[in-house]
């Protein structure tokens, strides 16, 4: 198990957001999991390389349910870090308000699949490039998890990363796609501070939709909320192997397990 631990002491942690410098041109030569720093890290990489993803019942009849038209598939990336104090941490992204569909909204790094993608872990880690400038080789890929269905029949594969080195990753964002980059502790999703609910209704099914606000360290404040922390709830439950404080009930259109 994955302890929750955090130091009594601690420097104050250098975020993603005060990483945004230019890029390093210099090629970048990958660390093996053996030379690693962080034994936390090396124990959770081999945690989730066990965990077994399986599509439930309830996924697939949301399949067939709607057979009417094929979901389209689309894949994140859940990007995780060690920070100074020794706290879990995801990288999110606030899209560009100038995009059609969710302007403005927190999410995870990640897109729709296209042609040339492998599979899901292809997919996220493109997107991720495009969309902020992590290089593929900075990430150890140990996870896919169950899909998600969205609302908008988009199958959402979650793919979970490690940047074992995060000063290594020099932000770059794509301002066609992105905003502003931000960085927020993973626990947080499994606590109900800072967490507001609202009831909705959808085909006949009623479900809470589930908010986080976050005030980052330059002073941003960022509310994350939906499929993405629909993700992120999964995630951390997967990752601390317990479930939240909170009561879930999530919509029809989102696949659990």
């Amino acid at each position: 198990m994955i302890a929750a631990a955090s130091k009594r002491f601690c420097m104050a942690t250098k975020s993603i957001a005060n990483l945004m410098e230019s890029s390093n041109k210099n090629p970048i030569i990958f660390l093996s999991e053996e030379s690693w720093k962080s034994q936390r890290l090396r124990v959770l990489a081999q945690q989730l390389r066990e965990y077994k993803p399986s599509v439930s019942s309830y996924f697939r009849e949301r399949e067939v349910y709607f057979s009417s038209g094929k979901p389209g598939r689309a894949a994140v990336l859940i990007c995780l870090f060690e920070n100074e104090c020794g706290d879990l941490r995801v990288i999110l992204t606030k899209r560009s308000s100038n995009l059609h569909t969710h302007s403005g909204e927190v999410s995870l790094p990640g897109g729709k699949a296209e042609e040339g993608d492998a599979d899901d872990t292809a997919t996220a880690l493109r997107e991720a490039r495009e969309e902020i400038g992590l290089d593929p080789a900075l990430v150890r890929i140990v996870a896919v998890l169950e899909p998600f269905l969205s609302k908008h029949l988009m199958k959402v594969v979650p793919v979970i990363g490690i940047l074992s080195d995060k000063e290594a990753f020099k932000p770059n964002i794509n301002p066609e796609e992105v905003d502003s980059i931000f960085d927020a502790p993973l626990e947080m999703f499994l606590k109900d501070e800072k967490r507001r609910s609202e009831e909705r209704e959808w085909r006949g099914s009623r479900y809470l939709l589930h908010y986080f606000d976050f005030l980052s360290e330059n002073g941003k404040m960022y509310v994350i909320w939906g499929l993405t922390a629909g993700i992120l709830i999964r995630s951390a439950s997967i990752i601390y192997q317990r479930p939240p404080a909170f009561i879930e009930v999530p919509p029809n259109f989102i696949g659990n397990n």
